[in-house]
């Protein structure tokens, strides 16, 4: 097996053995980044220079004893709205250009601590704001399955490295769906955690009542071992809970024998891509092969997820946004007369068209006359889908679902039409609003070779359970070990 192809534990233990350098990890990374990003674009920095010397400063300490953690050394990206100290963070967005922050956001610091290799910082749709990663102020992102397609968003860039073989795991953060659905996209694992449970301090703000930092990794063990990493509770995020991360060898030794597994009806239903569905009730079938229990039940109340998730996040994001106004940090206009044309000219040409059609749309529905008829309604319904997830999770351990309703889609092919990019997040929108955790994992292809997603959720603070299951699975089938023929040195995709 090559080095580009081990799992980021397989590359962990090789590198703590001696068998790797880590320096010859990271040349690896850097020369696959080389020879993708022209096509793939993952990346809004890159710094070679520093990973090296980073790669070669944990070697050191690697060989003094001094980690032990079983990620270190291990080549990986960050998105690029975790702050990082000293390393630009932009959100590719052109208000934050050129913005280096003095502290680094404590998912980072936790696996900077542990002996991570940061190759750079991933690309994103405009704060966050987006499905496609086409809203960068920097460029789209491409999916390396086929680079004419969009690797979803917003942590595009983050799961289009990890499926380039550009990093090993990166760091994504999901608001409504934006580690799993590009997971889903471009056929790689990724995990929305519990909200609470990993940091938020350090991530620029979107919805902060939805954030939420996760990993993207090539299986559920990797993502796992992120998750051990950066699970600590942090006193300086009034939301941080203190809990337990998932045990690594209970998740790698699992089983889902026994476990029972809820098919919410209302989830395969119209809107859902034909082989999409096939594929994931597949997949279904694969985990009652395995032991699982797998029962139908209704949930009726997803159809009003989409319509409750973007009054609350645009509401919230009206507000964070708030603080870029020219004046304290960030992008300002050259000319203008007075304060209030700083402000308008500022925000009018630091801001790209989504970021303000969102905020737009968060302006109305906290505006006096409107409060009562969307955002407060949209709390209110907001707690009747958690009542529902709640009865759900009386009976099942786990509920099996769809990720995305289609796989990837052409690149410019929904632009013109932000609602039907907003109905793309309807089966995963209503995990932020009532803060469970959720993962995706490959299942599967469609006829045209493109990776199918399916989405398991789970009861708060279940993690260990969902990651469980993912590596039983991932033991019996091998989509998430299938690589993009583009980055391979011949031959179909494996």
């Amino acid at each position: 097996m090559e080095l580009l192809d081990l799992t980021a534990l397989q590359l962990g233990q090789k590198i703590k053995s001696g068998e790797i350098g880590v320096r010859e990890a990271a040349a690896a990374s850097i020369s696959r980044i080389r020879a993708a990003e022209p096509a793939v674009h993952s990346f809004v920095s890159f710094n070679e220079e520093a990973a090296l010397t980073r790669a070669d400063e944990i070697q050191k300490k690697i060989d003094a004893g001094e980690l032990s953690s079983p990620l270190a050394g291990v080549p990986m990206a960050v998105k690029d709205n975790i702050c990082t100290k000293g390393v630009a963070t932009t959100c590719s967005s052109r208000m934050l250009e050129n913005f280096v922050p003095t502290y680094s956001a404590n998912a980072w610091h936790l696996l900077e601590n542990a002996g991570a290799v940061m190759l750079g910082k991933t690309n994103l749709d405009e704060f966050a704001m987006g499905s496609t990663t086409e809203t960068s102020y920097f460029g789209a992102t491409r999916n390396p399955w086929d680079p004419s397609r969009v690797p979803g968003g917003s942590s595009g860039g983050s799961a289009a490295a990890v499926a380039a073989g550009e990093a090993f795991y990166t760091l994504g953060s999901d608001t409504g769906g934006s580690i799993r659905q590009p997971a889903a996209f471009c056929g790689v694992t990724g995990i929305k955690p519990t909200y609470g449970s990993v940091s938020r301090y350090g991530l620029v703000a979107f919805a902060s009542s939805l954030d939420q930092i996760g990993p993207i990794g090539r299986d559920a063990a990797d993502c796992a071992a992120v998750l051990a990493e950066i699970m600590k509770h942090d006193r300086r995020d009034s939301t941080s809970v203190p809990t337990a991360a998932p045990g690594l060898s209970a998740v790698q030794n699992g089983s889902v024998k026994g476990m029972k597994i809820g098919i919410p009806k209302n989830f395969y239903g119209e809107g859902l891509d034909s082989e999409v569905r096939d594929t994931i009730l597949k997949a279904a079938e694969q985990f009652r092969a395995m032991g699982a229990e797998l029962e139908e039940f209704e949930m009726p109340i997803v159809k009003y997820a989409v319509p409750t998730y973007y009054i609350l996040a645009t509401a919230e994001a009206s507000s964070n946004l708030a603080r870029y106004d020219g004046v304290k940090y960030g992008y300002r206009a050259k000319d203008y007369a007075d304060l209030a044309e700083l402000y308008t000219k500022t925000r009018s040409e630091g801001f790209g068209m989504e970021v303000k059609r969102r905020i737009l749309l968060g302006c109305f529905v906290l505006s006096s006359g409107y409060y009562d008829a969307y955002y407060l309604k949209a709390l209110k319904v907001r707690a009747l889908i958690k009542q529902a997830f709640d009865r759900a999770f009386e009976k099942y351990d786990m509920i099996l679902a769809p990720t995305a309703p289609t796989t990837a889609y052409k690149i410019g092919e929904n632009t013109g039409d932000p609602l039907k990019l907003y109905l793309g997040d309807i089966y995963t929108a209503m995990i932020n609003i009532v803060g469970l955790p959720a993962l995706t994992a490959p299942c599967g292809f469609d006829a045209k070779g493109l990776p199918v997603g399916m989405q398991l959720i789970g009861r708060p603070f279940g993690e260990e359970v969902l990651l469980t299951a993912a590596c039983a699975y991932q033991r019996e089938t091998d989509f998430h070990r299938r690589r993009p023929s583009a980055f391979l040195k011949g031959g179909d995709a494996q």
